[in-house]
């Protein structure tokens, strides 16, 4: 099976979600990336292993664009795949119905050439989906997957494609932050509502600043105004799976507990020892969040762990 794989950009640079989807892609035949961007976003997939080809097309962000793109390159290729991130939820349904094909999402696990592995009814089931259509439009749970190692060189081809969209661009609003980002790295601290307010979200971002760690929170909490919409976590936000995740002030609703199914640990900091988060931790600090945090920064920053 021939595949082909749409980069995951982020402002132009290549995205860490990438160098994932390719080692979930990669396990259904050999792999040529499309990176619709700068240049140098191409020259670092090409050391992405397993990629066999790069295809280097100009700058797309309209997700009408990138899928004509696609649609265009389709007939060499049996599958056509991509992160199941905001991108790819926007383009590669586009792309199914140009294909006149009916695509597998959210995959999270591969069982053979066509069958996939899918979470359902938020999180709380998986659904196995054989697929027996003869081309196969997906998307990857980036989450589900480590990333595919570097050191490849693969061959970048320049594609000389002009990209039509019905639709025009007219400006970006991002958040600028120094901080890991959320959907790859392998710690993340979160903070529910019980926080309190913006500024008591600061004991949040104050331990994550020590530990090196991505800064999430629940819907209620983004709701409140405590912090940006794109640190939200959960089933209307992004999916994490670090291999440390501490949850202060979280009570565990269904939909946040969607998001952070893949975390390898659990801290739980809450008052509520029945809480459903405390109930699938791995570790649970009972008490106040405004007294442990500062401690635990305090001790963590004393013992030389400060990154």
């Amino acid at each position: 099976m021939s595949v082909l794989l749409l980069a995951e950009l982020d402002n132009g640079a290549l995205s860490a979600s990438t160098a994932r989807v390719a080692a979930a892609a990669a396990q259904l035949g050999p792999v040529d990336l499309l990176v619709a961007g700068p240049r140098a976003a191409a020259d670092q997939a090409a050391t992405i292993a397993g990629i066999a080809k790069v295809i280097h097309a100009k700058e797309a962000v309209l997700a009408d664009g990138l899928a004509t793109l696609l649609a265009g390159l389709a007939e060499a290729y049996t599958v056509i795949a991509a992160a199941a991130s905001t991108t790819g939820k926007d383009v590669m349904p586009r792309l199914a119905a140009k294909l006149d094909v009916q695509p597998v999402t959210d995959i999270v696990a591969i069982e053979g050439a066509t069958r996939f592995v899918r979470p359902i009814y938020a999180g709380n089931a998986l659904e196995t989906v054989t697929d027996l259509q003869a081309k196969h439009v997906l998307t990857f749970r980036p989450s589900a997957f480590r990333p595919a190692a570097s050191g490849n060189a693969a061959p970048i081809e320049a594609l000389d494609a002009d990209i039509v969209s019905a639709a025009r661009f007219i400006a970006a609003h991002r958040t600028e932050s120094d901080i890991p980002d959320l959907s790859t790295a392998q710690i993340v601290v979160g903070g529910g509502v019980s926080v309190g307010s913006a500024e008591g979200f600061k004991l949040v971002e104050a331990l994550g600043r020590t530990l090196g760690a991505a800064i999430g929170a629940t819907r209620a909490a983004v709701d409140a105004g405590y912090a940006p919409n794109d640190w939200q976590v959960g089933q209307t936000g992004k999916i994490i799976a670090p291999d440390l995740y501490i949850a202060v002030g979280i009570s565990g609703a269904l939909q946040h507990l969607a998001g952070i199914q893949g975390a390898k640990k659990i801290i739980a900091i809450n008052t509520d020892a029945e809480a459903p988060i405390v109930k699938i931790a791995d570790v649970a600090l009972i008490g106040d969040l405004f007294d442990i945090l500062p401690k635990l920064t305090a001790e963590l920053e004393k013992s030389g762990l400060k990154r």
